[in-house]
């Protein structure tokens, strides 16, 4: 930027030279630092503003053959200048500042998001799983994609879900959700309980139209069970092909008054079950959705989970070819039950 800069100032004034009196170039010397400003540090700004003003002060003089008194002819041009400089230097201020409170919030909201989405052990159960949070990186914007993992009496239990909006509503109906969670898990012996504890909490913590779609998953005994309230179908991978797990009928979302249908899976070694937000479901490029289901295999059906889903992440960043549109949520589980 600085070269950027210095190079339109040389060619500038160097133009005025080679005109002399028959063209006013002075006065595009403005440009330079009000360019900068928009990138560069109020610095920086304010030099290449000094650099420009003494530019045009070395092109008049020279022009009019080193005649102070002829120099009023300019006066305009160098007013010009002289204003642009104090208006870039303003504007980069004011930018940098804004730029520190962005950056503020932004961290302050990343740590908002870590305390509520704990992380989670990479041993579940029968199941080696990996989680992970994709932020499309929004400015400080707070996406309310949620997820947690537990081992208990009753079997492993996980849940992955969205919330409807953004923002701080958006972390405070998703920390309610999955502190309910956290709580029934271990008392509630069957989903349909559970399902119903979590509905009420919404419904008591949102507003009308507030929503949340959630996947819940159970295993017990080599069984899969699966409720799906409005999510994103999760997917099975097993043996190089991948089919999404759909109930004959879906649950309306939680705050909704959700009818508990569970889908049973009987789950085969090597399974695995791969769980996601809208986000990945939604993501494009010129109109065509990401392929997730043609490339599971390749990219989460055999090696690590965690590195799985950091390929997936790569694969779906190079996919889209620009920012992502929404935060997502992965969760992905190996069923291995002869490590336990």
């Amino acid at each position: 930027m600085f070269t950027a800069a210095f190079t339109t100032m040389v060619v500038l004034v160097g133009l005025q030279l080679a005109v002399r009196g028959e063209a006013h170039a002075i006065s595009w010397l403005a440009l330079p630092p009000l360019v900068a400003s928009a990138f560069m540090a109020w610095r920086w700004v304010v030099g290449i503003g000094l650099v420009s003003l003494g530019g045009a002060f070395i092109a008049v003089w020279v022009v009019h053959s080193f005649n102070a008194f002829a120099m009023v002819d300019h006066a305009v041009d160098l007013l010009v200048v002289s204003a642009a400089v104090a208006i870039a230097a303003a504007i980069a201020v004011v930018r940098e500042r804004e730029d520190e409170r962005l950056r503020e919030l932004t961290q302050l909201a990343s740590v908002v998001q870590q305390a509520i989405l704990r992380p989670i052990d990479n041993r579940l159960g029968p199941f080696d799983i990996a989680a992970r949070y994709v932020s499309s990186r929004s400015g400080a914007e707070i996406g309310g994609d949620l997820y947690e993992a537990l081992d208990t009496e009753f079997g492993a239990r996980i849940i992955i879900g969205d919330v409807r909006g953004k923002g701080l509503d958006a972390v405070r109906l998703s920390s309610t959700v999955l502190g309910s969670f956290r709580h029934v898990a271990f008392e509630r012996p069957e989903q349909r309980s559970m399902i119903a504890d979590l509905d009420r909490a919404v419904a008591r913590g949102a507003d009308d139209e507030d929503f949340v779609t959630a996947v819940l998953a159970q295993e017990r005994g080599g069984t899969l069970e699966i409720v799906n309230c409005g999510h994103p179908a999760p997917m099975l991978v097993r043996d190089g092909v991948a089919t999404y797990l759909v109930p004959e009928s879906m649950a309306p979302p939680l705050g909704l008054g959700p009818a508990a249908r569970e889908l049973t899976v009987r789950l085969q070694p090597g399974d695995r079950i791969f769980l996601y937000t809208d986000g990945l479901a939604e993501a494009r490029r010129a109109g065509e959705f990401f392929p997730i289901k043609d490339r599971a295999w390749s990219l989460i059906g055999h090696g690590n989970v965690g590195d799985g889903l950091a390929s997936l992440e790569t694969a779906l960043r190079r996919w889209v070819g620009g920012p992502l549109t929404d935060d997502i949520a992965l969760l992905l589980l190996d069923y291995r039950p002869e490590s336990d």
